[in-house]
């Protein structure tokens, strides 16, 4: 894992190649170009790129009408903007005609650039898990982001793709094959299944890695999509196991661990543990300190699985 790409990165670059091939995409930016870097698609085509200013609301209504007209239209903000200034326009200009609008949140998660809690998006996901019709993605890593970005305009459905700030490791290579909807096992292992979404997939390699050391085999299930949930692959890896840790850069409530959970319950219970935010805002503060403070380390997932091995004891 030592090749590093910003997930906002591999999205500005992944909407000039997309904007190659496919004459309807359009960008909207709302003031913050530079930071997502969406500014890169309106360098590239600015015929098709559109500086609303600091109007979220208007933003997404603009894009709601070019989707009306055929156009496939990316809006660009952050995701604590899209997720709560916005929200109103999102649920009834896009979500409930079901607009084929891809609104992106930039910065998500507690790593914002020591922007503090003002700024970091820890309930985005479960915002619009909770709304009907919308497409919930957290791309794992910079590959990911680009299959995500090229498979969103294809999809004819709107989409919240989450995004983060600073740069992570790559877990994939270029072959990997991403679906929506779908989830991916990263590691294959038999005493505990780890599901993670977003940038904690690096930190449950990690976990694992060191869980390996210590006899404790651990099987790795990605779920970028959030929404629609891929529940059978979540049930099987339940069933593998026995046990089940969800890691997350979001609060508990509403996102993964809360999706899986719910998964769980009503299919296939499974003891559980879930790594994330807990019911609190964030801080501004360093990223290895936040990491730390708010339980979100590669040893904060290794230690989950260890307590629930622990409680259970060895599998028959």
């Amino acid at each position: 894992m030592s090749k590093m790409i910003a997930a906002r990165d591999a999205f500005g670059q992944a909407l000039v190649d997309l904007g190659k091939v496919d004459p309807r995409v359009v960008v909207l930016d709302a003031d913050l170009g530079s930071s997502t870097k969406a500014q890169m698609f309106g360098d590239a085509y600015p015929e098709r790129f559109f500086q609303v200013g600091i109007a979220e609301q208007n933003m997404v209504g603009i894009a709601a009408g070019l989707a009306s007209m055929g156009f496939v239209p990316f809006t660009s903000t952050f995701a604590c903007f899209a997720s709560k200034r916005a929200t109103d326009q999102i649920r009834i200009m896009v979500a409930q005609p079901e607009l084929p609008v891809v609104i992106m949140g930039a910065y998500a998660g507690m790593l914002a650039g020591k922007t503090g809690k003002t700024h970091q998006a820890i309930q985005d996901a479960g915002i619009f898990r909770a709304m009907p019709n919308m497409t919930v993605i957290s791309p794992g890593d910079g590959v990911e982001v680009r299959k995500a970005v090229f498979a969103a305009a294809e999809y004819g459905k709107p989409i919240y793709l989450r995004l983060t700030r600073e740069a992570t490791p790559v877990i994939f290579d270029d072959d990997y094959d991403f679906k929506i909807g779908k989830a991916t096992v990263v590691r294959e292992g038999t005493d505990v299944s780890i599901l993670t979404t977003g940038i904690m997939l690096p930190r449950a390699v990690d976990a694992a890695d060191a869980l390996q050391s210590e006899g404790i085999s651990a099987h790795i299930l990605h779920v970028p999509t959030l929404k629609p949930l891929d529940e059978e692959a979540i049930v099987a890896a339940a069933q593998k196991t026995g046990r089940v840790v969800t890691a997350e850069e979001h609060t508990i409530i509403g996102g993964l661990g809360g999706a899986v959970a719910e998964t769980l319950a009503e299919n296939a219970p499974t003891p559980m543990k879930r790594v994330g935010v807990k019911d609190t805002f964030g801080e501004s503060a360093p990223n290895d300190e936040l990491l730390i403070k708010y339980g979100l380390t590669a040893g904060d997932i290794a230690q989950a699985a260890r307590g629930l091995v622990a409680a259970s004891g060895t599998r028959a």
